[in-house]
C-alpha cells in the first residue's frame, strides 16, 4: 500500500483509464474486474472507489494489485458534510491526475453518483457501464435517478449488463447497448476435475443443488425455502 505518490509511475500507452466505482475492487471479482483487468493489458487503469473514513488527514492510498491497475481510496476526515466530502474527492482527483501525469483518458463510470465529484473533467470519451439498476438497491441514494440523467447525457456510449435493463433505457440514449455478463469459463471448468469433494460439503447428502453469485435482496429466498419445504430430500448449497 502508499500514499500519494511523489515520483512518476511508468505510462505504457497515451491513453489512460479513470474508472469510478461504488464496488470494492476487493469485494468480489465480477464484471469490473474482469473488463479493467483486461484493459490493463493496453493501458494505465485507475480504479476509484467511494471514500473511507478515518480520523487522520485527507489522503489517497493506492495499490497496484495487477500490473497497470491502480486501485485508488479517498481516505477522508470523520465529521465531514455532504458538500466537503464531495470537495475533498474534487480535490484528491486532481491530485491523483496531475502527480500521476494522466494527460489522455477514456472515463468509466460504474455509479453515477460519482459524477458529483467528476463532473468538471474533460475526458477523451465517457463510457457509463450500467452493469445494475442500481436504484432498485436498498438504501439507494435519493440523488441516484437524477444523477443517472445526467450520466446519460453526458456519457458517449453506454452499455448494460442485461437485455432487461437495455429494454428499460434503450430510448435514453442514442448510443446504447446491450452488453450482458458472462462467466470466466477456464474457472469454473476447473471444477469438473475435482477428484474429491470440498471438505465443507462432505457431511451433505445427495442430490445437491449448488448457487454460486451474490446473494442480495435480489435473491428469492422465498421460493428456494419453499422448494426446500416440499422437497426436504433436496439439498441446496449457496
Amino acid at each position: 500500500m502508499t500514499n500519494t505518490p511523489t515520483t512518476t509511475w511508468p505510462h505504457i500507452s497515451t491513453m489512460d483509464l479513470l474508472c469510478f466505482s461504488h464496488l470494492r475492487w476487493n469485494f468480489v471479482y465480477q464484471r469490473p474486474q474482469h473488463l479493467l483487468s483486461r484493459f490493463a493489458k493496453h493501458t494505465r487503469v485507475f480504479f476509484i472507489e467511494e471514500p473511507m473514513f478515518h480520523d487522520g488527514a485527507n489522503r489517497l492510498q493506492i495499490n497496484e494489485p495487477l500490473k497497470n491497475v491502480y486501485v485508488v481510496v479517498p481516505h477522508l476526515q470523520h465529521g465531514l458534510t455532504a458538500d466537503e466530502i464531495c470537495a475533498q474527492q474534487r480535490e484528491l482527483v486532481n491530485n491523483l491526475i496531475s502527480v500521476m501525469e494522466i494527460n489522455k483518458y477514456f472515463s468509466w463510470y460504474y455509479t453515477p453518483m460519482a459524477l458529483d465529484f467528476s463532473d468538471h473533467l474533460e475526458p477523451v470519451a465517457t463510457v457509463f457501464d450500467c452493469m445494475d439498476e442500481l436504484s432498485a438497491f436498498k438504501f439507494a441514494p435519493v440523488a441516484l435517478k437524477e444523477n443517472e440523467q445526467r450520466l446519460l447525457k453526458k456519457a458517449d456510449v453506454v452499455f448494460t449488463g442485461g437485455y432487461s435493463i437495455f429494454e428499460a433505457k434503450r430510448n435514453a440514449h442514442k448510443n446504447i447497448y446491450p452488453f450482458p455478463s458472462s462467466i470466466d469459463r477456464e474457472h469454473f471448468a476447473s471444477a469438473r476435475n475435482i477428484g474429491e469433494e470440498p471438505v465443507d460439503q462432505v457431511s451433505i447428502p445427495h442430490p445437491r443443488f449448488g448457487f454460486y453469485g451474490v446473494i442480495d435482496e435480489r435473491f428469492d429466498i422465498d421460493m428456494i425455502g419453499a422448494a426446500a419445504t416440499a422437497r426436504p430430500d433436496w439439498q441446496f448449497v449457496l
